[in-house]
């Protein structure tokens, strides 16, 4: 328990000055670096001669789908000719076709989940060109649409996608990425280009090695809460994640990207208010917003702790529930006293196990130092419904976006308590926006339950379960629930690497991360158009501790009324019967 609170006291340390440097990046302010990023991005804007040009809300989607398309067909191509001999000294063959499908979507949509082994399934320069390339491309795809969405529903023009897109990466993902690396290369993680060692183990035999450039892949994978690892066991074996150090910068860098979007969507949303004060001349009111902590912003704090209230109860179950185990185990005569140990590595034990369990389901990173597998019911439970929510933190940009919706969906069932138009952020709620967010909260679940029906009904899918009973069903949901959340990780005792499972979760992961950026920047384009609404004694305060739980309770209530019938025939059944 000591080293989760050590692990978090550090986050929430450095979230701040972070926060504060991304929020200055997205509004244009000065900072320190300016003098030596704006010359690479005037060189890159120049070169591909980008126009800087504010775009609607169609013209943003279009652009950020036709960018991710191109780079998808780019990238299928190189997977289905890698076995050309340039970076592949181990000369891994051309990936097959539906596999090659199911991974260039799974890259492009920020999921990185895997149905292959990396070390035996990619050559180096897939790993770098395609791998590495599209974690800096989906994460910046996903930071640029969290920005025009916060613009939109402040009522700002939603700004430029070539811009956006390419500053997150330059003045952020990329430098992050290389001073995360330099970390890990020195706590042992390998970066070179050599082929596969063969060594002798005491046994006598002959056992592979595999190295790689590593290093890099490793520190953009969860910067840009990507989560594909190099290696088949991702950060689960010693090359990926060597020790506690390493463990610790990982989950760190998962959780700062997703945290900081909700520390610019605060400071922009306290300078909206500000200015409309301006606007307003209303003196007492500016004088009242000066007094004001700012470190965060009001309405940006209160979608933080909503989003920690959420975190660190599923991290409270999964610590206890690992930790006691399983009774049926300990009256079977196994001992018991590390808590469940299975699946799990002795270097990190049960408090670092679960924390990152916890962190990469919730901040959807995908990325697993235990095998999820293998934990408890319950606490396997933890990871399959922070997904199901989706608005834990989130990966990079979408949480936030999700968790908007949330709040969205919140004043209007408040507002209807008391017979009042809903208004959020000075935007008043409406019969289009609703339908659009209840549109946007439906698509989820349907991808998840739908497609796990299907599963369930066809031959194709029903090969893939390797375990009876309740525990089959929960892999199937926990393979849906991680594609249509985009977060990558698996119970990966299911035999997934089949055409039927190739190509559903490619569609549930295509599906679930664009129709939703569509429809979220749909609704921050009407409310941008919308004038402001002043304040009122009937105006819901959405600044404070009570739209905090207000939020959570939305939240737990629409989960529950989605998943909790499959949930009870899954892990719930499979823990009342252990």
């Amino acid at each position: 328990m000591f080293q989760i609170l050590i692990t978090l006291l550090i986050f929430l340390i450095i979230i701040f000055p972070i926060g504060n440097y991304l929020y200055k990046i997205t509004v244009n302010k000065q900072t320190c670096l300016d003098s030596i990023f704006d010359r690479f991005d005037s060189l890159i804007f120049k070169v591909l001669k980008i126009e800087k040009n504010d775009m609607d809300w169609k013209q943003y989607a279009k652009t950020l789908l036709l960018v991710n398309a191109c780079l998808v067909f780019v990238g299928y191509l190189v997977l289905r000719v890698q076995s050309f001999n340039l970076f592949n000294p181990n000369k891994i063959q051309a990936m097959e076709e539906s596999l090659s499908f199911n991974t260039i979507i799974s890259f492009m949509t920020n999921t990185n989940l895997q149905h292959y082994s990396g070390e035996s399934g990619l050559s180096y320069f897939s790993q770098m060109f395609v791998i590495t390339m599209m974690m800096f491309t989906s994460a910046a795809t996903g930071y640029a649409a969290c920005v025009a969405m916060i613009r939109g529903i402040l009522g700002k023009k939603m700004g430029n996608f070539y811009v956006d897109f390419i500053k997150i990466i330059t003045r952020f993902l990329l430098p992050a990425s290389i001073i995360v690396g330099i970390i890990l290369v020195s706590q042992g993680v390998p970066q070179n280009l050599n082929s596969n060692m063969i060594v002798s183990t005491i046994e006598g035999k002959n056992q592979q090695i595999a190295s790689g450039p590593v290093a890099a892949l490793e520190s953009i994978k969860h910067l840009g809460t990507n989560g594909g690892g190099f290696f088949g066991a991702n950060s689960s074996t010693p090359f990926e994640n060597p020790n506690i150090i390493s463990n610790i910068i990982e989950l760190l860098s998962m959780m700062i990207l997703p945290a900081s979007c909700i520390f610019i969507f605060g400071k922009m949303a306290y300078d909206n208010s500000k200015e409309k004060s301006t606007n307003n001349d209303d003196h007492k009111s500016i004088k009242s917003i000066n007094r004001k902590h700012i470190l965060i912003g009001t309405e940006g704090r209160t979608v933080f702790v909503a989003m920690s209230i959420l975190f660190l109860i599923g991290l409270g179950i999964c610590y206890f529930t690992e930790s006691h185990g399983i009774n049926g185990a300990t009256l079977s005569g196994i001992s018991q006293n590390l808590g469940n140990m299975e699946g799990k590595e002795m270097r990190f034990g049960i408090s670092q196990s679960t924390l990152f369990t916890t962190v990469t389901t919730s901040f959807t990173t995908g990325t697993v130092n235990n095998m999820h597998d293998t934990l408890t019911p319950l606490g396997g439970m933890v990871p399959l419904i922070n997904m199901m929510m989706n608005v834990v933190f989130g990966g990079a940009g979408v949480g936030l976006m999700n968790m908007l919706i949330y709040a969205i969906l919140a004043v209007f069932i408040c507002g209807l308590m008391i017979g009042k138009t809903p208004e959020y952020l000075g935007k008043k709620i409406e019969g289009n926006e609703m339908k659009l967010a209840a549109l946007s909260i439906i698509i989820h679940p349907l991808l998840i339950l739908g497609f796990s029906a299907l599963a369930v009904s066809v031959n194709g899918g029903v090969q893939g379960i390797t375990n009876p009973g309740f525990h089959g069903l929960s892999q199937v949901l926990y393979e849906f629930s991680s594609s249509a959340a985009n977060n990558g990780s698996g119970f990966e005792g299911l035999s997934d690497n089949n055409l039927f499972w190739n190509i559903t979760c490619g569609l549930v992961m295509f599906l679930g991360r664009y129709l939703s950026i569509i429809i979220q920047l749909a609704i921050a384009g009407s409310l941008s158009k919308k004038v402001n609404v002043n304040e009122t004694i009937g105006t819901l305060k959405t600044d404070n501790l009570t739209f905090s739980i207000i939020i959570v309770i939305v939240v737990y209530i629409f989960s529950a009324l989605t998943f909790l019938p499959v949930l009870a025939l899954g892990p719930i059944a499979e823990w009342l019967t252990l």
